[in-house]
């Protein structure tokens, strides 16, 4: 274990049906059940861990940059080191840790890197420290780091379960199909913008569960939402799939214009968005591709690959929409050869 360098790559997933607001900030416990698709090629986190007790502290870099976990003194910060040092304590190992984390994609956009970036962290922690943990366990401490990072353990389409005890040890993603059952589904993602969003999600769940009027509705919609999109995907029921996928959005993102002071991650490229499909369902008489935003204002746009070309011609004349990232249904973190651990890095974090 000691000294050697073990890569993995994974990549974010979109809720279908969002989770949004929690019942404990601690341990990322949230008010309802959720279901998303995990994506593929064109976005991916590659992650390099070693363990060593020639490196002189603990160091993270994501995106070139090093995190000074302990001065940020926020949230996530905090769940990344309690995580960390759970799985150290696991291995039963006292040896520091190099980690270098890099994005194929905009972070803090709302894409879903925090999700990819912890799901592949712990996925290679587990592997680098011969932890042997399991899919549900991993994803236990994936939430705790970041809530939607739990479902990007898996592949294809998962469900995060809200579970009711006050530990969390039945808050957990678990897979409902594999990539392979519905290969045709395609996320076409609309960038509008890459600037860091002014309100983070963490913050934006508390604002809303404290303030909105309507929210009160919202975990009960969202829980209901999940066995319907359950059922369409069974039986791939696209038309079905798509309409709720859109609800779900609109009614979360309600939620949060709902909240004092509102919170509004959509811009009026969203909002073309959001026009431009429905005018394509409308011209087809079904529905054809599903809108779904994050908190963020790039859109993400699910359809199926007979329709992929049609759906980007239109939305490549939509106004504000700086690039398109087309990504299919994918699998969760596997083993990577592309090591981001370099000589010259280690010999920096070295002990001198």
């Amino acid at each position: 274990m000691s000294d050697e360098i073990y890569t993995a790559s994974g990549s974010p997933n979109i809720a279908l049906i969002k989770y949004w607001g929690r019942r404990d900030d601690l341990l990322n416990l949230p008010n309802n059940s959720s279901i998303s698709m995990t994506l593929g090629d064109g976005l991916t986190t590659t992650t390099s861990v070693m363990f060593s007790d020639r490196i002189k502290e603990d160091a993270v870099y994501i995106n070139g940059k090093r995190q000074d976990y302990k001065a940020a003194n926020d949230e996530k910060s905090g769940f990344m080191l309690k995580a960390i040092e759970y799985m150290r304590e696991a291995a039963k190992t006292n040896a520091r840790l190099l980690a270098v984390s890099k994005n194929s994609f905009p972070s803090d956009a709302g894409l879903a890197s925090s999700a990819s970036g912890a799901a592949t962290m712990v996925y290679a922690l587990n592997e680098a420290l011969g932890l042997k943990m399991q899919q549900k366990e991993l994803s236990i401490v994936a939430r705790q780091i970041s809530g939607s990072a739990c479902r990007s353990i898996f592949g294809g389409i998962v469900k995060w379960n809200k579970g009711s005890r006050s530990d969390g040890s039945d808050s957990f993603a678990e897979q409902v199909v594999p990539a392979d059952y519905w290969p045709d589904l395609v996320d076409i993602i609309a960038i509008v913008s890459e600037s860091k969003k002014k309100v983070s999600s963490s913050e934006g769940h508390k604002v809303t569960v404290r303030t909105s009027a309507l929210y009160r509705a919202r975990p009960p919609f969202a829980e209901a939402g999940v066995a319907k999109v359950i059922e369409a995907v069974h039986e791939k029921d696209f038309n079905s799939l798509a309409e709720l996928i859109m609800r779900d959005s609109n009614d979360m993102h309600a939620t949060m214009l709902d909240s004092w002071p509102p919170i509004i991650y959509l811009n009026d490229a969203s909002k073309g968005i959001i026009g431009a499909i429905h005018e394509i369902n409308q011209s087809h008489g079904e529905n054809m591709a599903a809108y779904t935003f994050d908190a963020g204002p790039n859109g993400h746009i699910i359809t199926l690959r007979k329709y992929e070309a049609e759906v980007t011609e239109r939305l490549s004349k939509a106004v504000g929409i700086k690039s398109i990232i087309t990504s299919g249904i994918g699998s969760g973190p596997r083993k990577s050869e592309d090591c981001l651990i370099t000589k010259e890095l280690l010999a920096e974090n070295e002990r001198q």
